[in-house]
């Protein structure tokens, strides 16, 4: 069969199957692996002696580790590091352990063992973030585990693409080949390390300097492709030299741009390395032996949920939060595949085995999503405390919104809702806020503001918020589908709430209308202008007073506008990020320094920051002067850079 003829049913095939998995909601990988399957050796052999197509699937492994690389900022990391390094680490390693015992039992060698083992180690991190993202729970408890674990098996892939193919030698040789691979290794990453950091940055400025996109494409590409082929030709992977180049540009102001323009050569890539790995799929030999697939399948989903639920306990997580960890990552994942290609491909392990762990693994992707959907129910059903802790943490809520009446109630305290929360306290209306950030929840909280943990998208979290007594509802995070699910916990529980929506642009207006929303509201500062002056209009407050105060907002320059409380969830990586400036608040406790002190006499704003507010007894004065005394119980908020922050509470604190 000539190429083009071989290309186009390939494509064909691909498009077909990717939107019917689509419609059914479903991950397109598996549309892949069902045309590959289809067409492969095994099946219809439509492709035989085209290696073009094997060429190009590794392309796109080369651009999914470079993807991968991208995330990999060190900063991330770190401010992950116990997640990742322990709970992601132990993961990994527990599989591994369990996997090369039992296929030891079974009369493998202890390399198909450790092979098969990564391969099973592997979950999804394309569908598990979406699905994260899409249920608004990146930012919960079993959400960050999630994240964590996901972050270190991308990590832990690529030595696993470096040891599998030394798998096929003898002993001997694959000590021999493994010390000079990693000498090799730390030789050229070393060298790329040092002057990659300092040339890369200058030459990717001028690459964009141009101002050319196909420029800046092609640039991409030459670094990309030129740094895989000098890992493989001294004698390493193609893939690792793509990681290293991915967490090279992942430091630089670049990282966002590079990642949009490599994601179209990335998808379509990948999908033909999928429709290769579906080309390995022997059907009637799954067929033949389905009761071994099912019973993989069950050890697999049964050991992961075990390993991750066992590890999330010991690890501190309540029992409901370590059971949803579980659920979400007892499944495979993509590495998996990637990881059987070179197990095929090497002969590290015998193929029926390599067939039966295949359609395992694809089955368990299969019922990823399904086990997501079904997790709140199973984790209320099987762990005793869920009751007690849900409880809790509706109590909580509730006590906070006990003695607010006619108020506001905020879906989401990040920038839009702290500044809507700052217009609602200057005309004196009480609000009560949800957000499921902790770390920003405590900080926010500590301030002073009346901003409380949950989930604003949960019936019975709105209820203990208090929406019966309220007099308007903003939801202020940019996520349609939840703000959906908000807007119809509130035509049930409260019909006459009028209901405030920030939304990116104008294409879900009428749908949010629609659905029951008073208003919908574009974006950042002028929207947040907006969203408050709605809300306001609709608490009974004149219109002329909040034309005033957004007249003097515009005419201050916003300076009651500037910086927000940060949580975990706002670091995505970017080096930009330590030059914004936050707000954080700082505890007197007896003994600080600036106790019995004047605000002009501890200079603060030397220092390049600002004191925005202070909290005495929980009165809370918006612009605290230099004759400002401070005493002990107070909570002073700051605004600056964190490095000027840091030094700013020291000087408050120890002088």
């Amino acid at each position: 069969m000539e190429t083009l003829p071989i290309i186009l049913m390939l494509l064909g095939a691909s498009v077909l199957s990717v939107i019917l998995f689509r419609q059914l909601n479903l991950p397109p990988i598996l549309g892949y692996l069902l045309v590959g399957a289809l067409i492969g050796p095994h099946s219809l052999n439509l492709v035989a002696g085209f290696a073009g197509v094997q060429h190009l699937a590794e392309f796109g492994v080369v651009f999914l580790m470079f993807s991968i690389g991208l995330e990999f900022s060190l900063s991330r990391l770190l401010a992950m590091k116990r997640i990742v390094f322990g709970l992601g680490l132990l993961q990994v390693l527990l599989t591994l352990l369990v996997v090369t015992a039992v296929a030891a039992g079974l009369g493998l060698s202890w390399q198909a063992g450790v092979a098969l083992g990564g391969a099973l180690a592997m979950s999804s991190t394309a569908v598990l973030t979406k699905l994260l993202s899409e249920r608004l729970e990146i930012d919960a408890a079993h959400g960050r585990e999630v994240i964590g674990v996901l972050l270190f098996q991308d990590l832990a892939v690529v030595p696993l693409l470096i040891l599998i193919p030394s798998f096929s030698q003898s002993p001997e040789q694959m000590a021999m080949t493994m010390g000079i691979a990693l000498l090799k290794a730390l030789a050229l990453l070393g060298f790329i390390f040092v002057l990659g950091k300092r040339l890369l940055g200058k030459w990717f400025f001028i690459v964009a300097h141009g101002k050319s996109a196909e420029l800046f494409v092609l640039n991409v590409l030459l670094v990309t492709l030129g740094l895989a082929w000098l890992t493989e030709a001294v004698g390493l992977s193609l893939a690792l030299g793509a990681f290293v180049a991915g967490m090279l540009i992942s430091e630089t102001e670049f990282r966002h741009q590079v990642e949009e323009d490599i994601k179209p050569f990335r998808d379509v890539l990948l999908g033909l390395f999928f429709v290769t790995v579906g080309m390995m799929l022997d059907v009637a030999l799954v067929s033949a032996n389905l009761l071994l697939v099912l019973a993989v399948l069950a050890a697999l989903l049964s050991l992961k949920f075990a390993l991750v639920y066992g590890l999330s306990r010991l690890f501190g997580s309540f029992p409901g939060a370590a059971m949803r960890s579980g659920l979400w990552l007892c499944a495979g994942g993509e590495f998996g595949f990637v990881l059987l290609s070179d197990i095929g491909q090497f002969a590290v392990a015998p193929a029926h085995v390599v067939q039966v762990v295949l359609a395992a693994l694809v089955i368990s992707m299969l019922l990823a999503p399904i086990i997501v959907h079904y997790s709140d129910r199973l984790v209320l059903r099987f762990a005793a405390t869920e009751w007690l802790m849900r409880s809790m943490q509706l109590t909580r809520v509730a006590a906070q919104a006990m003695s607010t009446e006619k108020h506001a109630v905020i879906c989401g305290f990040g920038r839009s809702g702290q500044y809507l929360a700052r217009f609602m306290a200057q005309e004196d209306v009480s609000y009560v806020a949800l957000d499921l950030d902790p770390e920003r929840v405590r900080e926010a909280a500590a301030a002073g503001e009346n901003v409380v943990y949950g989930d604003a998208t949960k019936r019975e979290m709105l209820v203990a918020a208090g929406i019966g007594r309220a007099s308007v509802l903003v939801v202020s995070f940019l996520d349609r589908r939840a703000a959906e699910r908000v807007l119809r916990h509130v035509r049930e529980l409260a019909p006459g709430l009028p209901v405030v929506v920030r939304t990116l642009d104008d294409k879900d207006l009428g749908r949010l209308q629609r659905a029951g929303a008073a208003e919908v509201v574009p974006e950042t500062l002028e929207a947040s202008m907006m969203l408050a002056s709605h809300a306001l209009i609709h608490l009974g407050v004149p219109i002329n007073r909040v034309l005033k105060r957004v007249r003097q907002t515009r005419m201050a320059r916003y300076r009651t506008l500037r910086g927000f409380f940060h949580g975990d969830s706002d670091h995505d990586g970017n080096v930009h990020d330590s030059e914004e400036p936050r707000l954080h608040s700082i505890s007197l406790g007896k003994g600080a320094y600036a106790i019995g002190r004047t605000l002009g006499e501890l200079a603060i704003d030397a220092r390049g920051v600002e004191v925005t507010a202070v909290r005495r007894r929980n009165i809370r004065a918006l612009e605290p002067t230099a004759e400002t005394r401070f005493e002990a119980g107070d909570v002073v908020v700051l605004l600056g850079v964190p490095g000027a922050l840091a030094t700013a509470e020291s000087r408050l604190l120890k002088g």
